[in-house]
């Protein structure tokens, strides 16, 4: 049930996407204090680089969380939770004065990274149907604006101002969204079933920060120590005991049988390789811009002017997620996110041809924004039309802890190459620009790979409907049931259903509950409403047969 009227979508949305801006902003908030940080906290540079572990460790924990507890409890309220140590965790860090205040506040602040998947799902509850499609474009590249806009901004306030404003200022937009979303987002139905699955919770946690950790302080502790191998061996092992056990217990934290249907682990595959190839292109340009120009290929930016010089890349995103959102009406989510990795492979080819000159870069940062923009808005579309509507924020969670994995993948191949391949200039060891296009080169290939991965995704009955034979009239009765017509990225039955929400259908399709039973007392009303409907649509059509008839007569 959409609970709210089209007037009030605009404001939704833009809620939910100021809350997703304000998420992703989180991650990068930090990244121009990393130099500065072991003077500000007294500190070893190693042990200071857990500021932006942290976040990211206990994101991609908290993520899947908070997605099925967003299924169980209801959306927004569970928005409203993530709110609460994102304020918290920003006032923390802005009053601290030591390494384990501030650790212990980033950590806060990554329990909200889950408010993103969680806005991206309740936009099919809230939303009407066509509105759906063109909020989910808007919502995913918001992650990206974030991201983008975030590091200029921080650089400003860290190099004019009180490094700890940054902080105050993020508590004051944390409050901010909690506040709009209290009051301009309605509620949004609980459709879950059973409980949250704490074992499940536990094993995907340790495993996550098992395999994470490894790879984000691989190149750090060394590829072949011990305790990177320890840590990543662990992963496996506690991950695959993880699957046994999601596989047995009966309300599982992540319904592996639903992620291995064709569509969904098939766009997951495709978001890590997405994430992969967004992530290793930013990683590089903003490298290349900050190295002197005495390397005879850095560009000699300051971390302000780099920042200002990958600022338009993030409004790219917002600008191309309409576009998108008219490609996977026309053409289906799977050719948008077909056409986006094939961006994302042109940006990367732009930035080898183009990364003599600051401008070059920019452009070719915009080009690969625009592809991330039309991928990051195909993946929750093609989550959402393969999972039952009591599942969607748990899947789409898992989906972006999935896009977590590839940039942390990311992050340490690319530092991998860039360690191996290096040059000495004035004392200092630095990476070599034939290190900086071969990382160039192995973005590209895995943005192709992406794309090659996306064309194995299964055709959609409905998708495109131009692809599909026109269907003879016939006069004979049949018993084969009625095609489902694509309506933007919800699918509706013969027209007597149109009127039944996901909800009721799911009520009257699944075995009683005893959590269901409010649902089914609220449904019982409109039920009646539909009934009703129905008998004045058919009071409509006799009258309209009866005037064709009439009119026939009157012609013979």
């Amino acid at each position: 049930m959409h609970s709210a009227p089209s007037s009030r979508s605009g404001g939704i949305v833009s809620v939910l996407a100021v809350a997703g801006i304000v998420g992703s902003l989180m991650q990068t908030l930090v990244v121009p204090l990393v130099g500065e940080l072991p003077r500000l906290l007294d500190a070893d540079a190693a042990d200071t680089s857990w500021v932006i572990t942290v976040t990211l460790l206990v994101g991609a924990v908290a993520t899947p969380v908070v997605g099925k507890l967003g299924d169980l409890y209801g959306k927004r309220r569970m928005m409203l939770a993530c709110s609460v140590p994102l304020v918290a965790g920003s006032v923390v860090c802005a009053l601290a004065g030591s390494l384990i205040p501030m650790i212990a506040g980033r950590g806060l602040q990554g329990l909200g990274v889950g408010m993103i998947p969680l806005g991206v799902s309740a936009l099919r509850d809230l939303l009407p149907p066509q509105r759906v499609g063109p909020a989910i474009a808007l919502m995913s590249s918001s992650m990206g604006i974030g991201g983008a806009l975030g590091l200029p901004i921080a650089a400003a306030v860290a190099e004019y101002a009180d490094w700890r404003m940054l902080f105050w200022g993020s508590a004051a937009l944390s409050l901010l969204v909690a506040l709009l979303i209290w009051l301009l987002v309605p509620v949004t139905p609980a459709h879950g079933r059973g409980r949250l699955d704490a074992g499940g919770a536990l094993g995907l946690g340790v495993g996550l920060v098992c395999l994470l950790l490894g790879v984000s302080k691989g190149a750090e502790w060394g590829w072949t120590s011990g305790t990177t191998l320890g840590l990543l061996g662990a992963a496996v092992v506690v991950l695959l005991l993880w699957g046994l056990w999601e596989l047995r217990v009966r309300d599982p934290l992540v319904d592996l049988r639903t992620t291995a249907r064709p569509q969904v682990l098939l766009t997951n595959v495709a978001s890590v390789l997405v994430g992969f190839a967004m992530y290793a292109q930013s990683l590089v340009v903003m490298q290349i811009l900050q190295l002197p120009e005495s390397t005879g290929y850095g560009l000699g930016q300051s971390m302000l002017a780099a920042g200002l010089w990958l600022a338009p890349s993030g409004l790219m995103m917002m600008a191309v997620s309409g576009l998108g959102a008219r490609l996977s009406a026309a053409r289906g989510p799977r050719t948008s996110l077909f056409t986006g990795a094939l961006v994302i492979a042109v940006g990367y080819g732009s930035a080898f041809a183009l990364m003599g000159a600051p401008w070059g870069l920019m452009v070719a940062g915009s080009v690969g924004s625009m592809g991330v923009g039309l991928a990051y808005g195909a993946m929750p579309a093609l989550i959402m039309g393969a999972v039952p509507q009591r599942e969607t924020a748990s899947a789409n969670s898992f989906n972006t802890l999935m896009r977590s994995i590839g940039t942390s993948a990311s992050a340490a191949v690319v530092g991998l190459i860039l360690s191996q391949m290096t040059v000495t200039t004035g004392g200092h060891v630095l990476p070599s620009e034939p290190g900086f296009r071969t990382a160039l080169l192995v973005g590209c290939g895995v943005a192709l790979v992406a794309a090659l991965v996306t064309l194995t995704l299964p055709r959609r009955a409905a998708e495109p409907a131009a692809a599909q034979p026109a269907a003879k009239p016939t006069t004979q009765p049949t018993t084969t049931p009625a095609v489902p017509v694509r309506i933007g990225h919800e699918e509706l039955g013969p027209w007597r259903d149109a009127f039944r929400t996901p909800a009721l259908a799911q009520v009257t399709a699944e075995p009683e509950d005893a959590e269901l039973t409010r649902l089914r007392a609220e449904n019982a009303e409109l039920r009646a409403e539909n009934a009703e409907l129905r008998r004045e649509l058919d009071v409509l059509m006799r009258g309209v047969s009866a005037w064709v008839q009439n009119l026939a007569g009157r012609t013979n």
